[in-house]
């Protein structure tokens, strides 16, 4: 068998080069998962990880839930369990709570190697007791080579920012209709109204006391809906000390208190909004953390993408264009495959008309965009 599962730890030294345009799938950031305690088996993310013997290393967990995914099978859990069928556990390639989309093979992996895991998988599906393999938010190129009838392939949307080459904000919101200008231009007023302001620190400049708060930002976001967060106070202090390269952090002050802010990651390309949350309620303060000051930076350092993380049509009048996401699964009770791949094939259509209906009400001049009215 060319693809092995190995139940260790990702922290050995042999794994491939990452990819320059990802900072998640790395030796790296999935060890401070894992070290953290906020990737583990109590968690219900088992480390299971697929290696070829050509070299290539697959991120894969062995899931007793569908917490922390962000592509929802909750139905087709439900589905398993109505027939008697054991959904869970099951396989899963993807970055733990990060919803973004990227490289899921490290190394240079070929159509061959995925054949090879297609052949693979009722065994290794049966050798795990698990129901089936699912990845999530692959790369285009990788995703494209998940094809019907062996895999289903699932489409959905999320609105990342592109620059096109501006020189600096107001060049940005200069391409964008009158009342689009206006409105985005209040939003970042009525924050220095309320008398906050914003700081852009890169993760170099980090202090363990802004740290600790910042921590408490994140479950804050949380709490309000009734949960705790997802990592650890060891992820944040792990990822401190071994990725502050890679990081940048919106802080909001108000005097000389930390009353919020937003944790970003970046490449040599693109920036990534990750984790955020504030202390107090201030208006407006969310889009400014999340997403004007990651448009900021995104244009001072050449960013080509900001990819703020899912969910969120208000995002679009603020200049984050619909880009298509996919997953794509393998169930080996071949009958429930069928049955859902033929659901999806109408999700999919609506999904689609989702996204072409999204792209007309972008903020942006017709003259330029030739797309919104």
């Amino acid at each position: 068998m060319n693809w092995s599962l190995n139940a260790a730890q990702t922290n050995s030294t042999d794994l491939p080069q990452p990819s320059s345009s990802n900072p998640f799938l790395t030796e790296v950031f999935l060890s401070v998962l894992a070290e953290s305690g906020s990737v583990t088996v109590d968690t219900g993310w088992e480390p299971t990880h697929a290696r070829h013997t050509d070299g290539l290393f697959m991120p894969v967990y062995r899931k007793d839930h569908s917490y922390g995914e962000y592509v929802f099978d909750w139905s087709w859990a439900n589905a398993y369990a109505h027939s008697g069928l054991n959904y869970y556990p099951k396989l899963l390639t993807a970055i733990p709570y990060t919803p973004s989309q990227g490289p899921r093979i490290l190394g240079d992996w070929r159509p061959e190697h995925l054949a090879e895991w297609t052949a693979q998988l009722p065994d290794l599906c049966r050798d795990t007791g698990s129901s089936g393999w699912h990845i999530l938010f692959p790369e285009p190129e990788l995703a494209q080579q998940f094809k019907s009838p062996d895999y289903i392939l699932r489409q959905d949307c999320q609105f990342h920012w592109q620059n096109k080459g501006y020189r600096d904000f107001h060049d940005f919101l200069d391409n964008m209709t009158a009342r689009r200008r206006k409105t985005v231009r209040k939003e970042r007023q009525k924050v220095l109204a309320q008398g906050v302001e914003l700081r852009m620190i890169e993760g170099v400049d980090m202090t363990s006391d802004w740290l600790r708060q910042f921590y408490l930002f994140y479950h804050t976001t949380y709490l309000k809906r009734g949960r705790t967060g997802y990592l650890t106070e060891s992820f944040f202090t792990l990822l401190q000390s071994r990725m502050a390269q890679q990081t940048v952090y919106a802080l909001a002050f108000r005097g000389e208190e930390l009353i919020g802010g937003a944790l970003f990651f970046k490449s040599d390309e693109r920036l990534f909004g990750r984790y955020w949350g504030a202390l107090y309620d201030v208006d407006c303060l969310h889009f400014e953390a999340c997403y004007y000051q990651g448009i900021e930076y995104a244009i001072a350092h050449g960013l080509r993408v900001f990819d703020p993380g899912t969910q969120g049509e208000h995002k679009i009048p603020r200049g984050f264009e619909p880009t298509p996401t996919f997953s794509a699964h393998w169930l080996a009770h071949r009958e429930y495959h069928a049955a859902i791949a033929h659901h999806m094939r109408h999700e999919r259509a609506q999904v689609e008309a989702y996204i072409a209906e999204a792209r007309t009400l972008l903020p942006f001049k017709s003259d330029i965009y030739g797309e919104q009215p």
